[in-house]
């Protein structure tokens, strides 16, 4: 380790953090098992257990959620899940977590909602709802998902509490906008 690397955040191990995110992000784009199982094996190598890489463990299993919600919607599509919140009123819903919205000045917490028909935010003042035509984009930002809407050029930023959250939020959204359901 050089003089410098002890001001540095992570040190010597920086470049391999580094790299190792920038192969996490690749495999993020196109979610793959293999991809996944590699990214494993070099965290196992590193130090899995150690809490320096408590963020890339989180990370990781993200990214292996993501596989397993692909591999699951490519055979039978998303499984709706029960919800009894009035909101979703006769749509089917495919998911549901706690999250914030960051944007806003009041930061509210609430319930992320992905339905057949359209995303919904209940929570603060407001409830927000987006409809998957109008969903130009959709895509995870580290535990963030990103809603860009098409038609009024708006971003909608939902803040989940984990990697897996966003990452199988911005997968769905993604089915989701697409299909137009």
């Amino acid at each position: 380790m050089g003089w410098f690397d002890w001001w540095r955040p992570n040190g010597a191990g920086d470049s391999w953090t580094r790299e190792w995110k920038r192969d996490w992000e690749a495999a993020r784009d196109r979610p793959d098992a293999a991809a996944a199982a590699a990214l494993r094996t070099r965290l196992e190598a590193a130090g899995l257990d150690d809490e320096r890489f408590e963020i890339e463990r989180e990370m990781l299993e993200g990214l292996e959620a993501v596989v397993d919600l692909g591999t699951a919607v490519a055979k039978h599509g998303p499984d709706t899940i029960v919800t009894g919140h009035r909101a979703v009123g006769t749509d089917r819903c495919y998911f549901s977590a706690p999250v914030s919205v960051p944007d806003d000045p009041a930061q509210p917490s609430g319930t992320l909602l992905l339905t057949n028909v359209r995303a919904i935010f209940v929570g603060g003042s407001r409830a927000v709802t987006i409809p998957w035509h109008a969903v130009g984009r959709s895509f995870p930002q580290n535990r963030d998902l990103v809603l860009v809407r098409s038609d009024r050029e708006d971003l909608h930023r939902f803040r989940c509490n984990s990697f897996g959250d966003a990452m199988r939020a911005a997968f769905l959204a993604g089915h989701l906008s697409k299909r137009r359901v």
